[in-house]
């Protein structure tokens, strides 16, 4: 099966699951979220998969959340909006796999979830 990698190309840590997938032969495909951004449709069924919040994907140490978003209350249906129009707040990268989902760090974990 296809993993499918929510990806950005100036994280150093997404770049790194690429490698770990291609060193591995794993097949995967790349959705490049700068690029191609999710719209919250796209959010809402990667956090289904996730089965977690919206909370749990947002960026909290990036530099446009600290400046714009750090010291208010948004509603889910709020932040779906903001990471929609804002990706590179969202947590990187995310490894999708039939109806499943995960955060691709620590990179420990990709090797679990391929292999799943």
């Amino acid at each position: 099966m296809v993993v499918k990698v929510l990806h950005n190309g100036n994280c150093s840590k997404s770049n790194a699951v690429l490698e770990y997938l291609d060193e591995n032969g794993v097949p995967f495909e790349i959705i490049n979220i700068i690029e191609d951004p999710l719209s919250i449709l796209e959010l809402r069924t990667v956090l289904k998969k996730l089965n977690q919040s919206v909370f749990h994907i947002i960026r909290k140490t990036d530099k446009l959340y600290l400046e714009n978003y750090a010291d208010k209350n948004y509603s889910e249906e709020e932040w779906l909006k903001i990471l929609s129009e804002n990706p590179s707040l969202i947590q990187r990268p995310i490894l999708v796999k039939g109806s499943v989902a995960m955060l691709g760090r620590p990179i420990e974990n990709v090797k679990f979830f391929i292999e799943k």
